[in-house]
């Protein structure tokens, strides 16, 4: 394991703090643990920091805070408590996002930062799941969402289980992964990403890759 390192951000407002740790490092990989304080001085101080940095980026979209209130995203978010926000993707995918979402009073600001979350997972959407995920954390935190940490989705351990046994076979029979990737017609940077569990992986993509790996899609009962 790395030593942890240690860097610290202040804006000039004052008002926000960002923590950056490198809690470990494990096979070329760093493992970061983000850590956003907020404060605010009112639920309406909440609305119109996050709604300032909403407009720059999108203002092209969204005239006006009525039209951004107005627009139904793809993803939909929910307060299961005071510390956790249920989000539905696009795709049908269940994250876990740990904000304190539900501690407003205000249900106008209960409503808005619901909506950001909706229009962060919609825009930042992606079948590469490392990168949605990273973008969805650096998001969170530049839009006022007083947010801590989420889950990895309802679905990445099937893409880790696929992904292993994907990479298992291709070994067994002696395949280079680019070779793989040249046979059924897709890059290989995605196909070291479907092995690693970190790419979403379609079923016409799927069945390219088990075509050339001789095997077929097949559904099977869940193991006990």
């Amino acid at each position: 394991m790395a030593s942890t390192v240690v860097n610290g951000r202040k804006k000039q407002n004052g008002s926000s703090y960002l923590l950056k740790f490198t809690i470990g490092k494990f096979a070329n990989c760093k493992f970061y643990l983000y850590l956003c304080f907020i404060t605010f001085k009112s639920d309406g101080n909440t609305i119109n920091t996050a709604y300032n940095v909403m407009k720059k980026e999108n203002k092209k979209f969204f005239e006006s805070e009525e039209e951004f209130l107005a627009f139904d995203f793809k993803s939909k978010a929910k307060i299961i408590d005071d510390h956790m926000v249920e989000v539905v993707a696009p795709d049908g995918e269940v994250f876990f996002v740990m904000a304190q979402i539900g501690i407003y009073i205000s249900e106008e600001t209960r409503h808005y930062q619901l909506h950001l979350v909706e229009w962060i997972f919609d825009k930042n959407f992606s079948d590469d799941k490392e990168k949605m995920t990273d973008n969805i954390w650096r998001d969170l935190l530049l839009n006022g969402v007083t947010f801590m940490g989420m889950s990895s989705g309802d679905r990445q351990g099937q893409r880790t289980r696929i992904g292993k046994k994907i990479r298992q076979i291709r070994e067994e029979k002696g395949i280079e992964a680019k070779d793989i990737a040249k046979l059924a017609n897709i890059d290989a940077a995605n196909l070291s990403r479907i092995e690693q569990g970190k790419y979403s992986v379609g079923l016409d993509i799927l069945s390219r890759i088990a075509f050339v790996l001789g095997c077929q899609i097949d559904i099977v009962p869940n193991q006990m």
